[in-house]
């Protein structure tokens, strides 16, 4: 009897099917490769014809101010990073004129994601800068949570390319069909690139630091109709948010800046979470993440009466009341560094 026959015979073992995967994996790859060409194609016939990019003025068209501001600073400087809780909750003005550095307000659309923002902090990093990260939750997927938010801030813009990374490319493409359609509306239509100097949501709302300056004097809600829309709840803490953040940190870190994170404010009323929730969500913070966290999460509970339209966006005084609290929290934090470097009397 044959034994080598026997072994071999009864199955197709890994020679043929072997080969079959690796040509399935050949085709598909291909196949992708021939999708992203045909994206490739699409966005310069696109470009090409005059139709990208469309959202010139719209809310999150101010992140091409933000990154230009960002590029051109050669000097030590504040950035802060996270969603639209910093765009309309920081009054800049006072953190620069407090620390006398430069300050960049990189808050955006939430929509984006924090890997996105986060993708920011890596942006013209100088020794002695400071990156500030004030998420309003810690327990993402690590995705563009829109991305088609991201094709109507993208566009066809290459100083923010930069921000897309390798594994977000794959729903980019998915998403494009969407995000032509609208800009082909907006383009026969004569619709697009429309400046809009009356309304918050708007890259005219901005000022030079990043922050929505547009005027908001008072919540847009009664108080029941906010609870109507939204609900308050504590943040959670993920591992995938926590090592991404990590990495970030060593990133940082190795340029010589330094990355903190800060507070995010928190509706105080009637329908707020108890308090036990959010000092267990800081002590997770504080537990797992390699970098300082300078806030104390009760330090940003505010008053109704200092939310504009949702429970993160603040009218211009809650702005003010924040950044007054986040100067106290970086000045201490500052202070206490320079006692811990200082040599013992």
């Amino acid at each position: 009897m044959n034994r080598h026959n026997l072994s071999t015979s009864s199955s197709d073992p890994a020679g043929v099917s072997g080969a079959a995967a690796s040509s399935r994996t050949v085709r598909s790859t291909v196949f992708f490769l021939a999708k992203l060409c045909a994206l490739f194609v699409a966005l310069l016939f696109l470009f090409g014809k005059g139709i990208m990019p469309q959202y010139l003025y719209s809310y999150n068209a101010s992140l091409l101010d933000k990154m230009e501001r960002l590029t051109s600073l050669t000097e030590p400087k504040i950035v802060l990073i996270s969603n639209s809780n910093l765009a309309f909750g920081m009054d800049c003005s006072l953190l620069e004129e407090a620390f006398q550095m430069p300050v960049v307000n990189a808050g955006v659309h939430g929509g984006l994601g924090n890997a996105f923002q986060e993708e920011i902090a890596k942006v013209n990093i100088t020794e002695g800068d400071l990156i500030i990260v004030c998420h309003t939750d810690y327990d993402d997927d690590d995705t563009i949570v829109d991305p088609v938010i991201a094709w109507l801030t993208v566009e066809n813009h290459p100083e923010l390319w930069r921000l897309i990374r390798r594994k977000d490319i794959p729903d980019m493409y998915f998403s494009f069909p969407d995000y032509a359609k609208r800009v082909f509306s907006l383009w026969t239509s004569k619709e697009g690139n429309v400046q809009d100097h009356g309304t918050v949501y708007s890259r005219l709302a901005f000022n030079e630091y990043g922050d929505v300056s547009f005027e908001r004097p008072k919540p847009q809600y009664e108080k029941e109709e906010f609870f109507e829309l939204f609900t308050l709840h504590a943040p959670a803490v993920g591992g995938v948010c926590i090592d991404r953040l990590n990495a970030l940190n060593q990133y940082v870190t190795e340029r010589g800046a330094v990355m903190l994170v800060a507070g995010f404010p928190v509706m105080d009323c009637a329908y707020t979470p108890p308090v036990e929730d959010y000092i267990r969500f800081q002590t997770t913070l504080e537990e797992r993440l390699d970098c300082p966290v300078i806030s104390d999460c009760r330090d940003y509970f505010l008053d109704y009466e200092y939310f504009y339209d949702t429970p993160y966006h603040l009218t211009n005084e809650g702005a003010k009341l924040r950044t007054r609290q986040l100067i106290l929290d970086l000045r201490r934090y500052l202070e206490s560094q320079e006692r811990s470097a200082s040599p013992s009397s």
